[in-house]
């Protein structure tokens, strides 16, 4: 299934595994907003980074993809994970996390493309729902799930354990 083409109005695109080369490409996407600038490091602290990628690399349940686009550069990313529970029956869910697309791919439905083969992607692997956690300050982010057909219908809670 990877990789998988994307042919949009903006030119084809191509969703892929990440590999580790692209960790700058995608600590950039999670650096580029207000939130994201305050809370991840800079190019030079990827250490972290590295070593989180390759425990997501390493894992059968977790694939963190990017998006390349005509020029090979990473406009798009996010990391899915499956969740295998009791709940629902013994379910397999599909959770979905650091969804970003680079300001410069933006409007050309490569968010909505990619959300989509995401869900395709769970969908291939059992997977019965898709979930996703989005920070409550990113109401255009919510804006986009919901016209996609996400629906708020749980409340999500944290604990800093630092």
């Amino acid at each position: 299934m990877l990789p998988h083409r994307l042919d949009l109005d903006g030119g084809p695109f191509v969703v892929d595994r990440a590999r580790a080369q692209d960790v700058p490409a995608v600590v950039a996407l999670l650096r580029d907003d207000a939130l994201g600038a305050g809370r991840e490091a800079g190019a030079d602290e990827l250490g972290p980074y590295l070593r989180a990628f390759a425990a997501v690399d390493a894992d059968p349940h977790q694939l963190l993809v990017v998006v390349r686009d005509a020029t090979d550069a990473v406009v798009a990313t996010l990391q899915l994970t499956l969740l295998h529970g009791l709940s629902r029956g013994g379910a397999t869910r599909l959770q979905v996390e650091a969804v970003r697309v680079a300001s410069t791919a933006r409007g050309a439905g490569l968010g909505a493309a990619l959300l989509a083969w995401a869900v395709d992607h769970g969908r291939a692997r059992g997977a019965v729902l898709a979930q996703l956690t989005t920070d409550l300050r990113r109401t255009d982010a919510h804006r986009f799930y919901e016209r996609l057909g996400w629906v708020h219908s749980h409340a999500g809670m944290k604990l800093d354990l630092r």
